[in-house]
């Protein structure tokens, strides 16, 4: 290219989002571009589609753009390459400086990536919080594998040397199963909450001046927090299912939207993202509001506002109708508005709180713990109203955002 030299290098920022396949969720391998755009793993797109019932064969995954016949599947070998380099930096940043990286993994006859056994194997080499996160998803997928099999038939001709069970004790055992996993699932996730609330106390006391003995916080009984000066321009907004990407799941309460293990079998929509993100339904237009993102148990996210018109192929943050905090999952929280980044520093909040004021054009994110404590703030502009905007990217099933009940 004209103006470039021989070893001139560009730095792009990338994620797992960018390369990723939305099936198996993880890195494009062998990736197959569809004539729709969108790219998958070969492997994926084979498997699904051979799993497909009749008239849904052969459709796009992301945006359900079908074809009359089996698309010609060939390699795509300028993301295999952006693939391979983003696997090598990452170990490279991995290793830390002045450290070789590790090895290119060698295929064998270990577990698969991405599969349950080679994510336990993953979390012996993680810290205490991040081994009970993985641990909280391994279980959670677990409770989806058992949800599936007891919505499955039994077979209805067992072998003559098998004996089969009968149908009552078997979706009886299968209860059972179920409600001991969802048990220890709920114990994880609060042993995860209070080990977290316990590191930022632990750290603050000893980043604080004070020399007076201050007693670390019970597991029972958790400090209480302070009511928000935001209370009483609280509301509790809930995620809009049109806008909902097919990566994605929300529960049934509207709160909590979670990465999916698998693609859902959402109707297509033009109000549907194409990547993990998501609107609330309320429309903001006027007067002032606040409320409160839990970002614990997600890895990488961005939570902001976006106007309804914002494009569904666009990411949060980079549009003119878009602003976002925003943290990379590599110790760096930003602010984005119009493909502008500002950086904000190393810290991660726990829970952000997003404060609008629409009297006065102005947003304002806050990091949240006893009290509220200023992020960002930036002014808003935009022709029609604005929405909560929420973008889980990295592509970890069983990564969450909670939206919180304000303490008034």
């Amino acid at each position: 290219m004209a103006g470039f030299g021989p070893a001139a290098a560009v730095p792009v920022w990338l994620t797992e989002d960018d390369l990723g396949c939305i099936i198996c969720h993880g890195l494009l391998n062998c990736p197959a571009t569809l004539p729709c755009g969108h790219s998958f793993c070969r492997a994926c797109l084979d498997g699904l589609w051979g799993a497909s019932g009749a008239g849904r064969r052969w459709s796009c995954p992301t945006c359900r753009q079908g074809a009359a016949q089996q698309p010609r599947l060939g390699k795509n070998t300028l993301l295999q390459d952006l693939a391979d380099k983003y696997s090598r930096a990452v170990r490279e940043l991995e290793a830390g400086p002045g450290r070789a990286p590790s090895p290119e993994p060698v295929p064998g006859p270990g577990p698969a990536p991405g599969s349950p056994s080679h994510r336990a194997q993953v979390v012996a080499q993680k810290n205490s919080t991040d081994v009970g996160l993985e641990l909280a998803e391994l279980v959670e997928q677990l409770v989806h594998i058992v949800r599936r099999l007891q919505s499955q038939s039994p077979l209805s001709e067992p072998g003559p040397a098998d004996e089969p069970l009968p149908s009552k004790t078997s979706e009886g055992e299968m209860r059972d199963i179920l409600n001991a996993l969802e048990e220890i699932q709920k114990k994880l996730r609060e042993n995860i909450v209070w080990k977290e609330a316990l590191e930022e106390q632990t750290q603050e006391l000893l980043e604080s001046p004070s020399s007076s003995p201050c007693p670390l916080p019970d597991q029972s009984h958790p400090a209480p927090r302070r009511s928000s000066q935001f209370a009483q321009w609280a509301i509790n907004p809930t995620f809009d299912l049109g806008s909902l990407s097919c990566s994605l799941e929300v529960s049934n309460d509207g709160q909590t939207v979670t990465v999916s293990h698998f693609p859902q079998p959402y109707p297509w929509s033009r109000q549907r993202f194409a990547t993990c993100q998501v609107l609330c339904s309320q429309a903001l237009s006027s007067g002032k509001k606040y409320w409160e993102v839990d970002t614990r148990h997600c890895s990488h996210w961005a939570v902001g506002v976006a106007s309804r018109e914002m494009s569904r192929d666009q990411i949060l943050g980079r549009t003119r109708d878009s602003w976002c905090v925003e943290w990379k999952g590599n110790s760096q929280l930003s602010a984005w508005h119009m493909k502008k980044e500002t950086v904000l520093g190393t810290d991660r909040p726990g829970v952000v709180g997003i404060w609008l004021d629409l009297e006065v054009e102005k947003l304002a994110f806050y990091t949240v713990a006893d009290q509220e404590k200023l992020l960002f703030e930036c002014s808003v502009s935009a022709s029609g109203p604005l929405h909560p905007a929420f973008w889980l990217y990295g592509l970890h099933p069983g990564n969450l955002l909670i939206i919180k009940q304000v303490k008034a």
